[in-house]
């Protein structure tokens, strides 16, 4: 099959409701391919989708209906290659006309190179009438709403700065289980497979292909998959052996897996969820890791206080509208509104709230979201700070070479600044004596 029809199935799938990572996993699971074919597909599929409004904006442009989404998928392909890969122009607009002729007829081979001639000739003029007219936002690919947004907490430039960055290729990442492994024999085991680091934070490895989901060492928990950021969230808070430990909303169970290995498997730790599949798949996953002290529990973090127990460290990873991770999973923008934040940012209050009314004196926490706005992330803070006086923010574990921003409250965001991690928000907190 032609590869740009593979691609056109895969966007089908999405757009019937399977989520972009799985989708392109699975697919390279049950289809060998070259590391050039993959590296392709991955940046036509996952442009595609991140670029879906204006490339549906050029095509209803120059078209009045298209009932078949094969057709539309093969235009957004063929315009996406043209716009952002640098393709040869005439090379793409001959391959997606014969595309269009083997599948559907000579007729509809001349509608799609008429479309594409069309728009190899004006796309350029669009994009500058609609940066002139305001709408920078289509041209972006963002609903007008969360463009609006970003525009209100950052300004324009800074804005702007944050949606381009979000548009940037993911990297698969590996965090080594040390319970299990170690950083030497990893990095021996990813010579041998002549797999390339793009980089590194502490345990956690960026590579160049996603093949290690097949391979033994993750089907035995010596290494997961992780992202630096949410492992720098649980790496914060950094629990030792013998403490008391509570993981708020813990699903899937990757940061508590990390808590448990610092905890050198010794100690109390509790990892919460309101769903009993959930607590399942948390126990599943830190039993693959050789973490043997997760106690898993079906309770509503905001109403901790009703169990009676205090704890030496929290983790807050608050449920969030998930904007830090659209390179991944950047199907996500066209499902929610600006309501959702508000009703978040509530929910997440309530939490770290119920949190720090069972932390014990001196104790810490650590709040952290993967999303990047200010209204869930350290406007939370102020509003929780200026409520309960008896806490204060602690200095942060960032290495070198994560890139971000600190706030006025002493969190940080690992923003558009950083080309690799996930956009993440943490800070931490300690409780004062009474």
């Amino acid at each position: 099959m032609n590869i740009k029809a593979r691609v056109i199935s895969l966007i089908r799938e999405v757009e019937n409701g399977k989520f972009s990572n799985i989708a392109l996993n699975e697919y390279f699971k049950e289809n060998p391919l070259s590391k050039k074919e993959r590296g392709f597909i991955t940046e036509l599929f996952y442009g595609v989708i991140r670029n879906k409004i204006f490339l549906d904006y050029e095509i209803d442009k120059r078209t009045t209906t298209i009932k078949k989404d094969w057709i539309r998928n093969l235009l957004r392909i063929s315009m996406y290659q043209m716009t952002f890969m640098k393709s040869d122009d005439k090379g793409v607009i001959w391959e997606g006309t014969e595309l269009a002729k083997k599948k559907f007829g000579v007729p509809v081979g001349k509608f799609i190179n008429g479309v594409l001639r069309s728009y190899q000739r004006d796309w350029e003029k669009d994009v500058q009438e609609l940066k002139e007219s305001g709408k920078n936002y289509i041209y972006l690919s963002y609903p007008e709403w969360f463009y609006n947004k970003f525009v209100e907490e950052y300004g324009i430039e800074e804005g702007e700065k944050f949606l381009q960055s979000l548009k940037k290729i993911p990297y698969i990442s590996f965090r080594v289980n040390t319970l299990k492994y170690s950083c030497d024999e990893f990095e021996k085991f990813l010579q041998e497979k002549k797999i390339d680091i793009i980089k590194k934070v502490d345990t956690v490895y960026y590579v160049d292909s996603g093949i290690l989901l097949y391979s033994d060492e993750f089907k035995e928990g010596k290494v997961i998959v992780q992202d630096g950021s949410s492992y720098l969230s649980a790496r914060n808070l950094n629990p030792q052996p013998n403490e008391s430990v509570l993981d708020t909303c813990s699903a899937p169970g990757g940061k508590t897996a990390v808590l448990g290995e610092l905890m050198k498997n010794s100690g109390e730790l509790l990892a919460l969820d309101i769903y009993p599949h959930k607590l399942k798949l948390i126990e599943e996953n830190c039993h693959k890791c050789g973490v043997t002290i997760v106690q898993p529990v079906k309770m509503d973090a905001r109403k901790l206080k009703e169990q009676g127990k205090k704890f030496d460290k929290i983790l807050v990873d608050a449920p969030c509208s998930g904007y830090g991770v659209l390179r991944k999973k950047p199907e996500a923008i066209y499902n929610k509104n600006a309501e959702n934040v508000e009703e978040l940012a509530k929910l997440q209050l309530e939490i770290l709230e119920s949190a720090a009314q069972v932390l014990k004196d001196n104790g810490e926490l650590v709040y952290s979201t993967c999303t990047i706005l200010k209204e869930e992330n350290g406007e939370n803070i102020k509003k929780f700070l200026d409520k309960y006086p008896q806490f204060e923010t602690t200095e942060l574990y960032i290495p070198e070479n994560v890139n971000g921003t600190y706030d006025s409250v002493g969190g940080f965001t690992v923003d558009y600044n950083e080309d690799i991690l996930d956009g993440f928000y943490i800070v931490k907190l300690r409780k004062l004596s009474s």
